[in-house]
């Protein structure tokens, strides 16, 4: 059977497996992916690698009697053996108290996250992609070391009320740290596509090149306040800490910046400037998701920040029954609505401040109020009367990224960048902020 089946194979394999099943409820969720990578280090590959990757899930319910099973072979003597663990476990284990119903079926969006481009890439495409990054750094001495992987692959799932859901996917992501010869430099790039199509290896290394030539000879600045540009790949690192908190039951308990005395959440509150507007739409052309999530509920367009306001919060469906609310699954995409301004407007309109390339080492300090900690790296520069004057020592900071959007001046492009921390992809805008704390130095290049 093939590693990547089709939506109409997703489902007889479904279809399949329920039929064995004994169980009051059970619900399938399988998984095939193929992924390839190259690593390089010191102007050298060091690693070429590829997976393939197969998973099959039966869940089976006895009542609120639970049992989870799980095998990556699909013969049908495995398949049966597969049901009948997950029914036993099922027989073995204690009531859930939170589990509820498996869904009726659902009407899901259309969304497009399959390339044929990016399904073809195979390692003679990553070998030409990474020598034409290596010929840049190698022919201007400089030291490069970077990481491309490709992924196609589907989830699928089914369950025994007669719910079928089916997404195919591609990505490519590529990152990048290039270094000076002594060592003094540093700079960095991270692109990620749906479509490979899209990536252009090179014009990526003359970012990271640029920037490592610029990052040498860094002075050192007091720490203190300055006003902030933050590239995408910078804020992506720290506003994700407010998208993974958009959780109703968190705030509910108290345990989240969207916690309220009384056990309440700050749902239809403004919390951050009103030029904020946060979102999902698993049909976005530039980052295609997922039209279903979790349990197999509807992944719909959603606003959870718009103008300030706070106006979803993710509700599991046990959640959701208990506070007599309709039920809101976890986003399976975020983006960040911007302007229209340039990264070179963004700096032109500053009289003094700090150009930030990367953040990381991020940290949480305080849930309640999100303050985090983490440090400036891979080219940090001192803007002056509205141009970039030189380098500056990186610098440890402590922020929150609530505040950090209560102190909003400028919103550039959205454009999508991959996490450092996480490996996510997002659509977040370059952003210019002012008052950014800066706690004490880093000697780190």
């Amino acid at each position: 059977m093939a590693i990547i089946l089709t939506e109409a194979e997703a489902k007889a394999l479904c279809q399949k497996v329920l039929s064995y099943s004994k169980a009051d409820e059970c619900e399938v969720n399988i998984l095939g992916e193929e992924r390839g990578n190259l690593r390089y280090a010191r102007n050298e590959v060091s690693t070429s690698g590829s997976l393939i990757n197969q998973n099959l899930q039966v869940q089976s319910a006895f009542g609120k009697k639970v049992g989870v099973a799980t095998i990556d072979e699909f013969s049908d003597e495995s398949i049966e053996k597969v049901v009948r663990r997950a029914e036993e476990l099922a027989r073995l284990a204690p009531e859930n108290p939170e589990y509820v119903s498996v869904l009726e079926p659902q009407t899901y969006l259309k969304s497009n996250g399959f390339f044929e481009s990016t399904a073809g890439v195979n390692p003679a495409y990553r070998a030409d992609a990474v020598a034409k990054s290596l010929d840049l750094t190698r022919s201007q001495n400089m030291t490069a070391a970077g990481f491309l992987e490709n992924q196609k692959g589907y989830s699928a799932m089914m369950n025994s009320k007669g719910l079928f859901a089916y997404y195919p996917s591609t990505s490519v992501n590529f990152s990048l740290t290039v270094r000076t010869p002594d060592g003094k430099g540093s700079g960095y790039v991270a692109k990620g596509y749906s479509d490979v199509t899209k990536l252009d290896t090179a014009a990526a290394t003359k970012i990271a090149i640029q920037k490592s030539k610029g990052s040498v000879d860094a002075k050192a600045l007091e720490p203190g306040k300055y006003t902030v540009i933050l590239e995408p790949t910078a804020a992506a690192v720290l506003l994700e800490n407010i998208f993974f908190n958009f959780d109703a039951r968190s705030a509910d308990e108290g345990r989240s910046f969207l916690s309220k005395a009384g056990g309440k959440s700050k749902l239809n509150e403004k919390i951050v400037d009103e030029r904020v507007h946060i979102y999902s739409d698993p049909t976005h052309p530039d980052l295609p998701a997922s039209p279903w999530a979790g349990d197999g509920q509807a992944a719909n367009k959603i606003n959870w920040i718009e103008n300030g306001v706070v106006k979803n919060l993710v509700y599991s469906r046990f959640w959701a029954q208990k506070n007599n609310v309709k039920p809101v699954p976890f986003p399976t995409n975020i983006i960040m609505a911007g302007g229209t301004a340039s990264m070179e407007e963004l700096i032109k309109s500053t009289q003094r401040g700090i150009l930030v390339t990367k953040l990381w080492y991020i940290r949480e300090v305080d849930p309640q109020t999100l303050l985090l900690t983490g440090l400036t790296r891979d080219g940090t520069f001192f803007i002056e009367n509205g141009v970039i004057k030189h380098p500056i020592k990186n610098f440890r900071f402590n922020e929150s990224p609530v505040i950090m959007l209560n102190n909003l001046e400028t919103l550039g492009k959205p454009e999508r960048v991959v996490s450092t921390e996480t490996n996510s992809n997002y659509l977040i805008p370059p952003m210019k902020i002012r008052e950014f704390t800066f706690s004490s130095l880093s000697d780190a290049v």
